[in-house]
């Protein structure tokens, strides 16, 4: 007996595949500090696209005791799936049973660079010896409250044997973009991430810091002991440390892992 069609059918079919599809379909919070979340605004429409779930994304400084800093968003009890951070940060919380164990996933890797306000004159930073006379001659100097900003007050100044010197017209720029502290003038250098200065409106970037004087970072991934959707976390995690993503974080002036050994 031949099988009668009804119009119905197929639209109904669809509809129920269309429903099953939506319940399977996770929302998952995303916290990242400043120095990935250029690449992961560009990736995340993609991801929600490829996958179905959706992607809530937070911001918030790898280290610091700022309250939106992502270890006093943990130790807070904060809702958490995916974290994006720098990769010692992220090593330590970790070590503290924060971050589930084989979770954690290098994703790129970036470097220190300066910013000037639009229009004002770019300092010669080519080498060692220029990039300390550009900071001895400077008149105010921001870093950030994170891995760069970290580096620089601890470690570079001191290295260039300028530390006291600039420690008066030197200070750390806590959960803020420094890009925007010298768009608004106040502050002649600022140094960051290149992938966090890129997206400032009102700067002029000098460009990075010369090798000797460099540290590179990076910035990973894991998913929160706590996340209530474990599998799509790793889905997120997979896509963000796949090559077909690779050119878009380089875009952003960061160097994807997955492509950096090649």
């Amino acid at each position: 007996m031949a099988r009668t069609w009804k119009p119905g059918c197929g639209l109904a079919a669809l509809l129920l595949a269309f429903a099953c599809t939506q319940a399977m379909a996770d929302q998952l919070t995303v916290v990242s500090s400043g120095g990935f979340a250029a690449a992961l605004k560009l990736l995340a429409p993609r991801f929600e696209q490829e996958t179905g779930h959706q992607l809530k994304l937070e911001w918030g400084p790898s280290m610091g005791d700022t309250p939106q800093a992502i270890p006093q968003r943990l130790a807070r009890g904060e809702k958490i799936d995916v974290l994006v951070m720098v990769g010692s940060a992220l090593d330590q919380l970790q070590a503290q049973g924060r971050v589930v164990a084989d979770s954690n996933t290098p994703l790129a890797a970036s470097r220190i660079a300066l910013a000037v306000k639009h229009g004002c004159p770019q300092p010669d930073i080519s080498t060692l010896a220029a990039l300390k006379q550009t900071l001895l001659n400077s008149h105010s100097i921001a870093y950030s409250d994170s891995a760069s900003g970290v580096f620089l007050s601890t470690v570079l100044f001191s290295r260039l044997g300028v530390a006291e010197q600039i420690k008066d017209r030197s200070r750390m720029i806590p959960a803020e973009p420094v890009g925007k502290v010298v768009a608004r003038g106040e502050a002649e250098l600022g140094f960051q991430q290149l992938s966090e200065l890129i997206p400032v409106a009102g700067i002029d970037i000098v460009g990075l810091l010369p090798e000797q004087a460099q540290q590179v970072t990076t910035f990973s991934a894991g998913i929160s002991r706590d996340s209530g959707h474990p599998a799509a976390a790793r889905q997120l995690l997979r896509f963000l440390a796949s090559p077909q993503v690779a050119a878009s974080i380089r875009q952003t002036g960061m160097t994807p892992v997955s492509t950096s050994a090649q």
